[in-house]
Order: C-alpha cells, then structure tokens, then sequence
C-alpha cells in the first residue's frame, strides 16, 4: 500500500545509523572505504584515458570496458563520499532530498550496469562464436545503441523505484540502519504495509537480475562450446583470458545484488545485508579495473606504447 501521508520530507532529514553496534570500528572502515575509493577512482579513471588515447584498443570490447569503468565511477561516487562524512565525523545526517536523489542514481547505475554486462557478455559470445560476422554485428553504431539501450533502461526502470519509495510514509522514524540510502532499508521504516513496494522490487529485480544472468550464463555456454572445438593453445588462453574476467566481474557484482534484492525481508539479514551491499558498493568497483588489466596484454602493451610517447616527448 502507497500512501502519501505524512513523510519524512516534511522533517528534512534521515540518519544514516552506519555500524551502530560497533561504534569503534567507523574510523576504521572508513579509511578501508577510503582506500577502495581511491583504488576504483585511479584504476577505472586509467581504463578510460588508455581506451581513448591508444588506437589499439579502440574496438567494441574497450568501448564496452569504458562503459562500465565510467559508470563503477558514478555509482561509486554517488554513495561513498556521503558515506566516508557520515563514517569519520559525529553527523550522521542526510536530507531527505539528497536521500531521495542517492536513491535514484544508486538504482539507475545499478540497474545499468546489470544490462552492460549483459551487452559485454554479447560481445564476448560474437567474437568467440561468430568471428567472421564480428565486424559486421558489432559495427560501431550498433555499439552506441546497446551502450544507451543500457544506460536508458537502467535510469528508467529507477524512476518507477524510487517514485514508489518517494510515497511511502514514514511516519516520524528517521534513523535508516545503513551505509547509505537503499531501497530495503527504506521500507523498514515505513509504517503501514509495504508488500505492494516490495513484490514491484521483487519483479523488477528479477527482469533486471535474474534474466541479464540467464542471458550471460547462456552467452558463456555457447562460449564454452566453441572453445572446446578450438585447436589453437594461444586462441585459447586468449578466451580463457578476457572471458574468464568477464565472469569474474559477472559473479561479483550478480552474487551480491541476489542476496539484497532478491531474498525476503527479515530483520536476521538486516546487518548481512548492508554489509553485503557495501561489498558490491564500495568492493566491486575498485576490483574490476584490476581484474580486466591484471593479465590483459592489449592493455599492457597500451601502457608501454603511452610511456615510449611521453619519454619521447
């Protein structure tokens, strides 16, 4: 049930609780949020400047890999510098306009980044399974239509979310017992029966989650079979190499968002909960420039050939 009754908005703010239970660790945790902050702000900031600027790596794959590292760089930033300030300092507060727009863009990019690596998976399935159609399936236009298909249905879909989270009264309770402002965590303090909100979350949780990784799982099957047939050791650690980091970025990222949005509400997962959720908020981001890069040798050899022009320079 939605009612626009009396809300929070008409109190101005919320309190972001953190880690009430162990106070003493805040301090802590942030400089640990700090350190994966930086990493993902320095690690996906060097994707994107590298895939610009090295020829090389202008192809689908990085155009998709830019994608993703510029959006790990919004979803980050729209939850953890709110985050750090309620960490390190004595004000927990947040306005509950500012919590409403944190909503939203932390909705929209996860939702996005569920398709993107749908998109990616898609890819990674034409270049395997498809090589001689590659070129032609994935032509550049084509490439800018599924990046905003993507970007277009994740701000979508977080408009219906965080509209019927926006009306839900909240009757006076104002302490939020997370890191951040999360849907779940909203409907708790709600005061009359949400389960309208949450059976919408649960299908659209579904069509955004459940069936982007039936789609990947499906991409990495057909995958598995070319691969099989494959004669060439060097064709293969070169599957093995991007497709394997692509599922490991898959698992990291769906794995996580599963025990959050699609589990039932119960106040024994309360802690679990947005414990995992700042796993996947503050952990993923800062993991996948790393993942990508690590045994990557296109990327390498860009590192080298940028280095060789400024020396030369």
């Amino acid at each position: 049930m939605m009612v626009a009754g009396e809300n929070a908005s008409s109190e101005g703010y919320l309190v972001l609780l953190g880690c009430p239970k162990w106070p003493r660790l805040e301090v802590a945790l942030c400089l640990v949020i700090l350190m994966f902050y930086l990493m993902t702000l320095i690690g996906n900031l060097s994707i994107i400047i590298l895939s610009y600027m090295d020829a090389h790596l202008h192809t689908p794959m990085y155009f998709f890999l830019s994608n993703l590292s510029f959006l790990d760089l919004c979803y980050t930033t729209s939850s953890i510098p709110q985050m750090l300030a309620n960490l390190w300092g004595p004000e927990k507060t947040i306005s509950y306009t500012g919590c409403m727009i944190q909503l939203y863009f932390v909705l929209a990019l996860g939702t996005t980044e569920c398709v993107l690596l749908v998109v990616m998976s898609y890819d990674r399935y034409a270049a395997v399974c498809r090589p001689l159609h590659y070129a032609v399936l994935m032509n550049p236009r084509f490439c800018h239509l599924l990046a905003v298909a993507s970007w277009v249905s994740g701000f979508t879909t977080s408009a219906l979310h965080s509209s019927f989270t926006f009306w839900v009264p909240l009757c006076g309770h104002r302490r939020v017992d997370h890191f951040f402002c999360e849907v779940p965590a909203l409907l708790r303090l709600s005061c009359v029966d949400t389960r309208v909100n949450e059976l919408t979350l649960l299908i659209t949780s579904s069509i955004f989650v459940l069936i982007p990784l039936i789609l990947i799982l499906s991409s990495y099957a057909a995958i598995a079979r070319a691969v099989l047939r494959m004669q060439s050791t060097t064709g293969l650690q070169r599957v093995f190499g991007t497709c394997g980091a692509h599922l490991m970025v898959v698992s990291l990222f769906f794995i996580p968002v599963i025990c959050i949005y699609l589990q039932p509400p119960s106040g024994e997962s309360q802690d679990q909960g947005k414990f995992i959720a700042l796993f996947y908020t503050v952990v993923t981001p800062s993991l996948n420039p790393l993942i990508y890069t690590l045994r990557n040798k296109d990327v390498r050899g860009a590192v080298r050939r940028l280095v060789g022009r400024e020396r030369e320079m």
